[in-house]
């Protein structure tokens, strides 16, 4: 069989390999594995199982990787510390000899074939044996993720546990849809540490999200300190919606951060909100207000009363300094300007202060991101808007979309992971809608919006306001399991689109997510397994 001119392998090809990577040999006697193929969220692109076979996981299992190459011996690296906590096995790291090894657990960037391109990857699992192969480390990562989730719940607990460690049997070519798969965490409504943020990546990093898009200030609070306007985060990173200390991330935190995200292939988009959502830097510089006067500190939740001062010089000075600061931070491509709810900046203003907030982001080697609203000031080429609206139609984003703008799909009322399940719900909003998990799976990004096309949609990003959100605990409960639906529709083909089949395989996440300790909603959508 053939799919967009590559061949795939039949089950009769996949059970010939069930011996190894090697001659076929004799299937091991073995349980059928608990955890099937078709467990897996996001859907892969092609699933083969062998049915009746399962691979061991041994106290003599190695695990090895690519030679010469750091990035393999990385994931292996973390693959191998998941595993050792929970089986208490001693899973050795070693460079794959000249010969493909027929044994043990193989990580290659070697092998897969060109249509999984640099994000996909390959997986074969016999009964002696288990290869992931990539083109490239990325591709790598989102194999062992998939890897993961073959594996027995138990396998991600943070204390040794009997086993058995069986993995079904089969093949996957995997690879994604779209190259934008993002969530977003707003840290200025609340501050949320270091550790919670690291922990947010862990856990979208495992439905193969490759972008965190970090909501760095706001009217009530700033969150990245700048070595250029230190107040900005001395006073306007003190405080947060309805008081307390607030905080902020220190240039070294930041630094971590994006670390973090990138050993887990995730792309870390730091976002300063402007012309409006400025009241914290308002407040921090007087001279930042047309009047020269500094409004107090905000707690609330209004939002469209704030604005940088449009006609001051010495505004583009403070954007070129900020902006210039945080892009030598962030090695990733680009920089989100925000743009939304600028209520009091008039239009002819909102126009002159984001074309050049714009060149100057451009200026410092970065491409821009908005919201949508951007699309209603001149928008360099490159430029990506992000569309947040309620319905499936806004003409203006239809025609820059058509003109070649870029489009993000965050549809509030499908994505906005803040937003209330139901009336019960205690934390979040409400008012885009309640969102239940069907209502965040059951839309088609690149069909969503009338006149822009799936060529013109860069992919998908389920944001995550906090205005009521203070906690780990808080985030987990309104991202999952919404934040996995969001996924799928981001790296699995359309074709593999179908709400009873997802419904299954979010099911089966549940009793990993209990091992896991995640913090999440059990939506009677969903049909949970025991364990769950």
């Amino acid at each position: 069989m053939t799919i967009g001119g590559v061949r795939l392998l039949t089950t009769t090809v996949i059970l010939a390999l069930t011996g190894g990577w090697g001659a076929p040999t004799a299937p091991a006697a073995a349980q059928a594995s608990s955890v099937s193929f078709t467990s897996v969220v996001p859907a892969p692109v092609v699933t083969a199982p062998a049915s009746g076979f399962t691979h061991q996981i041994t106290a003599t299992t190695t695990i090895y990787t690519e030679p010469g190459s750091p990035a393999a011996a990385q994931i292996a690296g973390q693959l191998a510390a998941l595993l050792r906590r929970s089986t208490g096995y001693t899973l050795p790291v070693v460079e794959a000899p000249s010969t493909t090894p027929t044994d043990g657990i193989a990580l290659l960037l070697s092998g897969a074939p060109p249509a999984a391109g640099s994000e996909g990857y390959q997986l074969d699992v016999s009964a002696a044996s288990i290869a992931v192969r990539a083109n490239q480390p990325a591709g790598l990562f989102a194999g062992v993720q998939t890897l993961r989730q073959l594996l027995p719940p138990a396998a991600e607990s943070a204390t040794a546990q009997p086993g058995p460690w069986e993995i079904a049997a089969g093949h996957i070519l995997d690879y994604p849809r779209f190259s934008h798969r993002g969530a977003m965490l707003d840290v200025a409504r609340h501050f949320l540490p270091v550790p919670v943020v690291e922990r947010y990546i862990d856990e979208i990093a495992l439905y193969k999200v490759n972008r965190l898009h970090l909501h760095l200030s706001d009217d009530q609070g700033w969150r990245i300190a700048v070595n250029s306007w230190p107040n900005l985060a001395v006073y306007g990173g003190s405080t947060q919606v309805g008081g307390g200390t607030g905080g902020y991330y220190t240039q070294d935190e930041y630094r971590q951060i994006v670390a973090y995200a990138a050993a887990r292939y995730v792309m870390i988009i730091p976002e300063i909100d402007m012309p409006g959502h400025t009241n914290a830097a308002l407040a921090s510089y007087a001279d930042l207000n047309c009047d020269g006067v500094a409004p107090k500190l905000y707690t609330g939740t209004r939002v469209g009363f704030s604005s940088l001062c449009v006609s001051k010089e010495l505004t583009y000075t403070f954007l070129d300094q900020v902006l210039g600061e945080i892009a030598g931070l962030t090695p990733g491509a680009y920089l989100h300007i925000g743009g939304d709810e600028a209520s009091s900046t008039t239009a002819t203003d909102y126009s002159t202060f984001m074309n050049r907030a714009q060149q100057i982001v451009a200026a410092h080697g970065k491409t821009v991101v908005g919201w949508h609203d951007v699309v209603h000031a001149p928008a360099l080429p490159s430029t990506v808007a992000q569309y947040w609206g309620t319905t499936t139609a806004d003409a203006a984003v239809a025609t820059a979309a058509q003109n070649g703008t870029k489009i993000i799909m965050s549809p509030a009322n499908r994505a906005y992971l803040d937003m209330k399940y139901n009336s019960r719900t205690k934390l979040g909003q409400r008012w885009a809608g309640f969102i239940d998990v069907q209502d965040a799976y059951g839309w088609d990004p690149g069909a969503y919006l009338s006149g822009v096309g799936e060529t013109s949609v860069l992919g998908v990003e389920a944001p995550l306001w906090t205005e009521t959100i203070q906690s780990l605990a808080d985030v987990e409960y309104m991202a999952f399991p919404r934040l996995p639906a969001i996924a799928e529709l981001g790296w699995s083909p359309a074709s593999t689109h179908d709400w009873t089949s997802f419904n299954q395989r979010l099911g089966a996440q549940g009793p990993r997510w209990r091992v896991m300790g995640i913090n999440y909603y059990h939506s009677t959508q969903v049909s949970w397994p025991t364990g769950a």
